[in-house]
């Protein structure tokens, strides 16, 4: 009897398929073109109307405040209790003395919300801020 070698059998693999790297990869874009505006959202708000547009600050000098119709506050965009954020501008105001705080409030919301950050302001000293509404259309 003869014997075969198992050296015909075996075949090398030259070139690497790229396909199933390439679907991942088209995946992975879709996936990050869909949530990144979803991530760069903070909470839903219907500012008033009136007021008009201001002149251009330095972004390292404005917190923005915002309050939801039930209450809730963002603070650049991080959710906390007003304590928390009181104190947060508290320091942000001691280490930057040109702090804008801007509040943008619902148009529903309760004006004791609105009042309540504004007296944390005024108690450590904190002397510029916005009430932001949308601009009146021309």
């Amino acid at each position: 009897m003869r014997r075969f070698s198992q050296r015909n059998s075996l075949v090398t693999l030259s070139d690497i398929n790229i396909t199933p790297l390439l679907d991942l990869a088209f995946v992975l874009l879709i996936i990050f073109v869909i949530t990144t505006p979803l991530l760069e959202k903070s909470i839903d708000l219907k500012l008033p109307h009136g007021g008009q547009t201001e002149k251009k600050l330095d972004k390292s000098d404005i917190r923005t405040v915002e309050i939801s119709n039930t209450g809730y506050y963002v603070l650049d965009k991080k959710p906390m209790r007003l304590p928390q954020l009181i104190a947060q501008l508290a320091n942000s105001f001691r280490a930057n003395p040109n702090l804008v705080v801007y509040i943008r409030a619902d148009k529903d919301c309760r004006y004791d919300q609105v009042a309540q950050v504004l007296d944390g302001c005024q108690k450590y000293g904190i002397a510029r801020y916005s009430l932001r509404t949308d601009p009146t259309p021309k």
